[in-house]
């Protein structure tokens, strides 16, 4: 084999290898964190601002996390075996993706530790706002999304999300 072969051949391996990653660990990470830290604002924010109390806050929010972790983990696992796609283990597949979801949801709700309503509502929404960038980020580094594209996308979801927790929790 000659040497052009035998870079071609690498650069076979390497673009299946990275293939692979994404499918059974950044696209699983990426839904699970998206699904976590936006589909649990709603219920969060509309808690905190019902009650205006930082504990209860924080067991709904918890509560979430941990619910919508393990739904999610099982949803991604049921999904499929792996074998007709390419994706891998689904047991894999559904604990990244069930990890990744209780880590986006317990991101925002553990600022309401915090006793001090105000302050753990402010730590809370800026944590909101880091979340979402850092997906903008993964999806524009793994899934090749423009970054202002993908930063738009994240942002109106997140906020629509976060507007309807508002509009509840006020109600």
């Amino acid at each position: 084999m000659d040497s052009t072969s035998t870079d071609n051949l690498a650069k076979t391996d390497d673009a299946t290898e990275k293939k692979n990653f994404i499918l059974r660990v950044i696209q699983p990470g990426l839904a699970g964190l998206m699904d976590g830290s936006v589909s649990s604002l709603a219920p969060l924010f509309a808690a905190a601002l019902s009650t205006r109390n930082s504990h209860t806050a924080f067991l709904v929010g918890m509560a979430t996390a941990v619910g919508a972790g393990i739904s999610m983990a099982f949803s991604e696992a049921l999904s499929d075996d792996g074998k007709l796609s390419g994706r891998g283990s689904p047991v894999n597949r559904g604990l990244v993706e069930g990890a990744m979801t209780f880590i986006g949801a317990a991101g925002h709700a553990l600022p309401f530790l915090i006793p001090y309503f105000k302050t753990a509502m402010t730590v809370a929404i800026a944590i909101v706002v880091v979340e979402l960038f850092v997906i903008a980020w993964v999806r524009h580094r793994y899934m090749e999304t423009p970054l202002g594209k993908a930063a738009i996308q994240i942002i109106i979801g997140g906020v629509i999300v976060f507007l309807a927790g508002i509009f509840i929790g006020k109600s």
